[in-house]
């Protein structure tokens, strides 16, 4: 029997940048949970951690499609090595400002730097857009890039807080710092897989969120974020409510598990419906595995839930991803990649956000509604946007079908 991932890694090179992606994307989810480490342990204040790393966050969220956006313009290793150089610095300065105890407007100020990160989860994903493009393989090398997305956001977490813990607060920022240079080293040098520069790009095409497609996805990836954050925050503040805060770790784990089991299958299915319709459903299985969960009574029964929550995860994202690749110019695939990444995080913040606030007016089982409205939020955007999808998926053909014969 064929196996869909070993395919895919048959052309050269793609083993080397998927690898060297893996180690430069670890630095975004290690900077967010190693800055709250750091400096609650280095400060004692946690308004203060919580407050850095969110300009963290919201300064990557919204300068990223810019950068990406310049990335289609000049070409990746044009790109990369400048503003990872000035992110590397500027984690560098969070470090030293956080252990020299320098004045607390130094932290926000480097904090604002670091969010120039490339958005490597993106960049990754136009290299494999670029040799699969039009093909079915690379339904299956966005599903395997979404399984991948998870181990990150598994492991960047543990890294970050566990170095902090161990050895030192910097720690976690630190190792941040080595993991972006040497990942995004490795993945610069690999030129045979850097997608081409069209020329016509650089006289400027303006902004992809000119299509109105893209707002829809943008809107559909920043309501999938509201889930997230909120499972995020309630997920403990319930594990907390019960008695035995640790579970926490072994529910989410679960969320993740459930995303990185059905991703895998997800992307080894040869699929003969629209992307539009595959989206469109996926949005109401997300939608409709979050009512569950304002009502559940157990951590046990939480941990089911949540697994099966998980598993609209990946399927929801490999879907909006590869028809953001069909709708937008070519030469614009990691400007808009990025920008529902930059949904996803916005999302995100506002589903954890408004998460903790009805938890401690109204009790941790009540915080999950707010997922519900992020699934609902998720499902109308689909249901409205349904049509303009559809229409705006051109090279939309049956999955296991390649339009170039040749190939």
């Amino acid at each position: 029997m064929p196996n869909p991932y070993r395919e895919i890694f048959a052309r050269p090179g793609t083993k080397g940048f998927s690898a060297a992606a893996f180690v430069a994307r670890l630095p975004l989810p290690m900077t967010t949970i190693g800055l709250v480490a750091m400096l609650s342990q280095t400060h004692g204040e946690y308004w203060l951690a919580g407050a850095v790393s969110a300009t963290f966050a919201l300064a990557n969220a919204f300068i990223s499609p810019q950068v990406s956006r310049w990335v289609d313009a000049k070409g990746q290793s044009a790109v990369l090595l400048p503003t990872t150089i000035v992110t590397f610095l500027a984690l560098i300065g969070l470090a030293a400002a956080a252990w020299m105890r320098w004045p607390i407007w130094t932290l926000f100020a480097f904090a604002l730097v670091a969010g120039l990160m490339p958005s490597m989860m993106a960049l990754v994903r136009a290299r494999w857009s670029e040799i699969y493009r039009d093909r079915p393989e690379l339904h299956t090398a966005f599903a395997f890039e979404s399984v991948i997305d998870e181990l990150v956001y598994i492991c960047g977490p543990v890294f970050g807080i566990g170095l902090s813990v161990a050895l030192f607060p910097e720690a976690g920022v630190l190792a941040s710092a080595a993991f972006l240079a040497v990942g995004t080293t490795l993945f610069v040098v690999q030129k045979s897989t850097e997608p081409k520069v069209d020329p016509q790009r650089m006289k400027g095409g303006g902004s992809v969120m000119r299509l109105r497609a893209m707002w829809f996805l943008v809107v559909l990836c920043a309501g999938m974020g509201v889930i997230f954050g909120t499972a995020e925050v309630s997920v403990v503040a319930f594990s907390e409510a019960m008695g035995n805060k640790g579970a926490a770790s072994y529910i989410l784990s679960a969320y993740a598990a459930g995303s990185f089991v059905v991703g895998i299958v997800f992307g080894a299915i040869k699929f003969k419906s629209s992307l539009a319709r595959r989206l469109l459903f996926a949005s109401l299985v997300a939608a409709v595995t979050t009512l569950p969960t304002p009502f559940v009574g157990s951590l046990w029964g939480l941990t089911a839930v949540i697994f099966l929550a998980g598993a609209a995860i990946s399927p929801t994202f490999i879907s909006a991803m590869t028809l953001i690749e069909r709708i937008v110019p070519s030469s614009q695939v990691t400007e808009g990649i990025t920008y529902a990444m930059t949904g996803m995080s916005i999302g995100f913040a506002a589903g954890s956000s408004l998460a903790g606030w009805t938890i401690d007016a109204h009790g941790a089982s009540n915080g999950f509604w707010v997922a519900v409205a992020g699934g609902a939020l998720a499902l109308t955007t689909m249901l409205t946007g349904f049509g303009l999808l559809s229409r705006s998926e051109p090279q939309a053909v049956p999955d296991g079908v390649a339009l170039n014969p040749a190939e």
